[in-house]
């Protein structure tokens, strides 16, 4: 009989109650975007634009004091895993309100559209992270990063002033994908993935993040296409482990 028959159920039940933070948390991130999308980016210019613009100023201001309380909550409650997931909300959430809103006072639309791609992802990767495999969390997560990177290169492609930083952190996005592999096939990964975990997901996902990132740097046309073509990976990977799960 084994040891502990209730540890899968609990585990499960933890897992659960942090998928369900970290959704409501995203929620309210996507809710401010919302709100910041009517009235400061197509808000009358004078009742609302100019209002919204100086309270993104508080905002930051917020979220740096949520971030703080985050972080001290988040080591006072080390020993409770429950309540420490709080105090990661509410770090997550500081970095949100505090960085995001001078990232949206600085570059307005393009800033609230990349968040609006971002806070999503991050919520489906959060469910991903509470209930599947960790070499398919680990592919997954990769696959979706090199997602936002080619949606961010192909909106910036052409831009005079953005154009080159783009390109330059997507060369650097590459070689953080190399850094994954040479980390995973090192055992370096201790903390994410299992001693018995496959790592050809992870290879694959990088893989293909790399030749996708690579070629998208010269042609908008190839962006377009490998957007689609890693789309169509994630969706096939993501069945193939949902159905393991059953």
């Amino acid at each position: 009989m084994a040891k502990n028959p209730n540890r899968k159920s609990m585990k499960r039940d933890n897992s659960l109650y942090g998928a369900t933070i970290f959704f409501l948390a995203a929620c309210l991130a996507e809710f401010y975007l919302l709100a910041l999308r009517k009235y400061y980016i197509h808000g009358d210019v004078v009742t609302e634009v100019l209002p919204w613009h100086s309270r993104l100023l508080a905002f930051a201001g917020v979220g740096a004091a949520v971030l703080v309380l985050g972080v001290v909550l988040s080591v006072l409650w080390k020993a409770d895993s429950r309540k420490r997931l709080i105090g990661w909300c509410l770090t997550g959430l500081g970095v949100f309100f505090g960085a995001g809103s001078l990232m949206i006072r600085q570059y307005q639309e393009p800033a609230v559209m990349l968040l609006s791609v971002v806070v999503p992802v991050l919520m489906v990767l959060t469910v991903i992270w509470a209930f599947y495999e960790r070499e398919c969390s680990v592919a997954l997560t990769a696959l979706s990063g090199t997602l936002v990177v080619l949606w961010v290169c192909r909106r910036l492609f052409s831009s005079l002033t953005m154009g080159v930083p783009v390109k330059v952190l997507s060369v650097v996005y590459v070689l953080l994908l190399g850094g994954l592999c040479w980390l995973a096939k090192n055992k370096k990964l201790g903390k994410l993935l299992p001693d018995n975990a496959d790592l050809m997901p992870i290879y694959a996902a990088a893989g293909l993040s790399a030749v996708g990132v690579v070629l998208g740097l010269f042609s908008a046309t190839i962006l377009y296409y490998a957007m689609w073509g890693l789309g169509i990976v994630v969706f096939a990977l993501a069945v193939y482990y949902t159905v393991r799960q059953l």
